[in-house]
């Protein structure tokens, strides 16, 4: 079974970490985040991982070059010449032609991609998005109010939860032809696209630690999550 991770982002949000390293090589504990999502997906049979590098590739490389983990996983590079999105750049990836995971390469989770892949092939779906819910805490008084304008409540700073998407995706390889080669495309833009065309695109939930390393506090929340027990995340 394949996976791509997605590596190639500039990660400015993390600066000055990014200027000298890319976002997916950030150490979580005393590895980089990147070793730990291929540690996870080789606990889950996974054969193939393909790293579609942009940013500080070479660093990349250099890293897993004489590292152990490649010689328990095939490890290979897909190289963007410009970024390509969040799903640019599977359309010119060669050799995808079954269902196969594509996810953010900085990402610390505890999901069972085996129990998602099982999902999306018994949905017979053409994507699947693994969802998380997010609280969200508006700041500021909700009125409520009927068709008159008189109001029927008052909700101060309320929390709001959404489904959202975790950066984690199983593709059906019919979805390739809905991306162009080495045009940008991001992965709202296709899922849109997707249901225009009346493909089936669906939702997984399930009540699984997810955190994506977007800033600096949820870099060292990472850690932390991490540090207490990895073995919570497939590794030892």
């Amino acid at each position: 079974m394949k996976a791509v991770i997605l590596t190639g982002g500039l990660g400015t949000r993390l600066a000055p970490y990014t200027a000298i390293l890319p976002k997916p090589l950030l150490p979580i504990g005393r590895v980089p985040i990147l070793q730990i999502i291929i540690r996870q997906l080789k606990h889950f049979g996974f054969t193939d991982v393909i790293l579609a590098c942009g940013y500080l590739s070479e660093l990349i490389q250099a890293y897993f070059m004489n590292n152990p983990i490649s010689r328990e996983i095939n490890i290979h590079y897909h190289m963007e010449e410009k970024p390509l999105g969040t799903a640019g750049a599977l359309g010119s990836i060669q050799g995808l032609d079954e269902p196969f995971l594509v996810m953010n390469g900085d990402v610390l989770t505890n999901l069972n991609f085996s129990k998602l892949i099982e999902y999306h092939q018994s949905k017979d779906a053409a994507l699947t998005i693994a969802v998380t819910q997010k609280k969200v805490q508006l700041e500021l008084g909700i009125l409520l109010m009927d068709g008159n304008n008189q109001l029927t409540g008052y909700d101060e700073k309320p929390t709001k939860t959404y489904p959202a998407s975790t950066g984690i995706y199983i593709y059906d390889p019919k979805v390739l032809k809905y991306i162009q080669p080495n045009v940008h495309l991001d992965a709202p833009s296709l899922v849109l696209k997707l249901i225009e065309n009346n493909e089936k695109v669906l939702g997984y939930t399930s009540d699984v630690f997810w955190l994506d390393m977007g800033n600096h506090g949820d870099h060292e929340r990472a850690i932390q999550e991490f540090e207490k027990d990895p073995s919570r995340f497939y590794v030892e």
